[in-house]
């Protein structure tokens, strides 16, 4: 049974930018800024010109192969199934630690004195949403994507009021004990540069929701340049702020940037403004991360790459809800003992890889199939495998550790006989 298609462009454009604000206004401004120090604004714009070669890649994708599941699905379909299925784990696993992630980041700001507690009822409440209809969920993220916009304006205005005191130059702010800081030229860019390419994943989003999307060969590639190239300015002038107002060292140092610049200028009383922009926002980039990770996950069920109890679609509401309560079960033990900060270059290092095998894929349409010089998907995919082994080598590790576990068990289940005859898994 397919999903319904029920979402116009505007509903994919407000899901895209509520997945990437959420994730990377509040959550990769300061591991970045510890990397590249004054040098944030050129990561972020090497983080912006992949995550463009990857958008178009996604779009031409995606409108040739309207399904749930993004890259999982194009890699099987352009390149064969062990493709796909690296390209799936890659995302179900570094966006399953992003969904906790996110949840966290929300209580932390709405609800500081409980926040596990917070965390675990926000993705109970947000699976709910996501499992009664996509409608719903898109109608929730354009409210939670408007109560982000506008606390963050006053969040924006606060730091830039006219009284505002210069902003620091380079050297001004002492290194914080406990700071590490490796401002490493090229190499530090590059690294800043992984780190914040996990904010503008969102848009995979609206690629993965491609099954739900109506007229996707018109909407699919309208809608992710649109989200993309919004979110890109929105994160320029963001970013600048945060350097001017507190320095890459406090910046980096910083679990709240936004509303430590807040308190630090002439109206310090907006700082809640701030607060409430960010735990919508990571609301939001929550909602669309449940919604996409449960859509991947449909998708490797009815391949046999998951287990096939996934692979339901609700018969009234039209959604995978087998998957979404299975995604929120593994994210609930996450947030109950997982770490905020940690997991951001672990889900960099598998989307990076979900993105190379999308970009794989998309140089191998044929001319009259995409619209764009086919030198973008092959920039995207070096861009990619530059970027992810830029990152923190912790990160690599657990990540090239991640992708050898999920290779063993896909060669279990091939070769594993069942009890029944026959093996496990797709044939």
């Amino acid at each position: 049974m397919r999903l319904k298609a029920r979402l116009g462009t505007a509903d994919a454009v407000t899901i895209g930018l509520s997945s990437m604000i959420g994730a990377g206004l509040f959550a990769a401004f300061a591991p970045a800024a510890s990397r590249a120090g004054w040098n944030l604004v050129p990561a972020l714009l090497l983080a912006a010109s992949v995550a463009f070669c990857n958008a178009t890649s996604s779009a031409a994708l995606a409108a040739r192969h309207p399904a749930a599941g993004g890259a999982y699905v194009y890699g099987r379909e352009r390149l064969g199934s062990n493709w796909g299925y690296l390209a799936g784990w890659g995302f179900v696993t570094g966006k399953t630690a992003s969904c906790a992630a996110m949840a966290l980041t929300a209580a932390n700001y709405l609800v500081p004195d409980h926040p596990r507690v917070a965390a675990v009822a926000s993705v109970l409440l947000l699976t709910g949403t996501n499992y009664v209809g996509i409608t719903r969920t898109a109608r929730l993220a354009r409210g939670l994507l408007g109560i982000t916009l506008t606390g963050l304006a006053v969040a924006l205005v606060a730091i830039w009021f006219p009284d505002r005191t210069p902003p620091l130059l380079p050297g001004v702010t002492d290194l914080p004990p406990g700071t590490e800081l490796r401002w490493g030229g090229l190499w530090g860019i590059t690294g800043a540069a992984g780190l914040l390419f996990f904010a503008f994943a969102g848009y995979a989003r609206i690629a993965t929701l491609g099954e739900e999307v109506r007229d996707p060969e018109r909407t699919i590639p309208r809608a992710i340049p649109i989200a993309l190239g919004s979110v890109v300015v929105l994160y320029l002038v963001v970013g600048v702020t945060l350097l001017g107002a507190l320095g890459p060292a406090e910046l980096a140092r910083s679990t709240a940037p936004l509303a430590e610049a807040v308190r630090g200028g002439p109206l310090p009383w907006s700082a809640p403004a701030a607060r409430l922009a960010a735990g919508t926002a990571a609301l939001g980039a929550l909602l669309a991360l449940l919604a996409g990770v449960g859509r991947t996950a449909l998708a490797m069920a009815r391949e046999g790459d998951l287990p096939r109890w996934l692979n339901r679609v609700h018969p009234r509401f039209g959604t995978p809800h087998h998957a979404e309560l299975g995604v929120a079960a593994v994210v609930a033990v996450l947030v109950l003992a997982g770490d905020l900060r940690s997991v951001i270059g672990f889900s960099s290092f598998g989307v990076l890889v979900y993105y190379a095998v999308a970009n794989s894929a998309a140089w191998r349409l044929p001319r009259d199939q995409r619209w764009f010089p086919r030198a973008l998907p092959a920039v995207g995919l070096l861009g990619c495998a530059v970027l992810a082994f830029s990152l923190p080598w912790q990160a690599v590790v657990a990540g090239v550790g991640c992708f050898l576990v999920g290779l063993l068990l896909r060669l279990q289940r091939k070769l594993l006989p069942n009890p029944l005859g026959g093996r496990v898994g797709p044939s």
